[in-house]
């Protein structure tokens, strides 16, 4: 499936990919909640900021992929962390995370930070739309 990228030539640049994902007539839409990179109830020390970013990221696609969906149908993805600053000093580590799932496809995507999440010992948490199907 393809979507089409839009970008208004009246805007500014995307900071990312892209100001918004237009989705083909016809697809589903599958909204998933936010996965947390660190789940309430998961035993230990929670794990430092890349292994969470990669497990929220694989948490998302598993439920894109139980809706019969596959990366590349991701539209939108927000990522909240509670850390600025570390989310930018493992830029590179992230990227490979991001690589190793996602290919080099990037969807309509907004970074925030956020003060909390609800679980305990998240550090990231990954809520997506994602577009299964259509023509």
């Amino acid at each position: 499936m393809s979507f089409e990228i839009v970008n208004p030539p009246s805007l500014a640049a995307p900071k990312g990919w892209s100001h918004g994902i237009l989705a083909p007539a016809g697809a589903r839409l599958l909204f998933v909640a936010g996965q947390a990179g660190w789940p309430s109830g998961t035993s230990g020390a929670p794990d430092g900021f890349v292994a969470q970013f990669e497990r929220a990221l694989d948490l998302t696609l598993a439920v894109v992929k139980q809706a019969g969906g596959q990366p590349g149908d991701v539209a939108r993805l927000t990522v909240y962390v509670t850390d600025l600053v570390a989310y930018r000093t493992q830029l590179e580590a992230l990227g490979e995370a991001w690589r190793a799932r996602m290919g080099r496809y990037y969807p309509a995507m907004a970074l925030v930070e956020v003060k909390g999440l609800v679980d305990p010992g998240a550090l990231v948490e990954i809520e997506a739309t994602a577009v299964i199907g259509g023509s």
